[in-house]
């Protein structure tokens, strides 16, 4: 894994990004807040890793997830509560607040897409 910088998946990055501040603003629940966001995240944390590093897909993949899991696992714990922070709005958004499977099932297919797009797209 060497440091490479690449406009393409840095703009993707940032799209999804924007995408992810809108969902965060202006839905405050249903489908696309509480799903779609955890599906786009994945993509999002994925080329954000790979518009600074060059590293093979599947290794980033499997790190993303490993990731994105863990975070979500870790809502079945009182973290907020140990770090003074359940009050606030930022850490909720960020960390989460309420352990689901069907995060976990949102995360596995937004990094089972990525791959595709990677492999369909982007290989050379």
């Amino acid at each position: 894994m060497k440091l490479h910088f690449n406009r393409q998946f840095f703009i993707l990055f940032i799209l999804l990004f924007l995408t992810e501040v809108a969902i965060a603003f202006f839905l405050k629940s249903g489908f696309i807040r509480h799903t779609f966001g955890d599906y786009l995240v994945v993509i999002m944390l994925f080329y954000g890793v790979k518009s600074v590093f060059k590293i093979a897909a599947i290794p980033l993949s499997l790190g993303v997830l490993i990731f994105a899991f863990s975070i979500e696992c870790l809502q079945l714990t009182p973290l907020l509560s140990a770090l003074n922070l359940e009050d606030s709005t930022l850490a909720k958004l960020i960390l989460g607040c309420n352990f689901s499977y069907q995060d976990l099932i949102a995360y596995t297919l937004g990094i089972v897409t990525v791959l595709i797009i990677d492999f369909k797209f982007f290989k050379k």
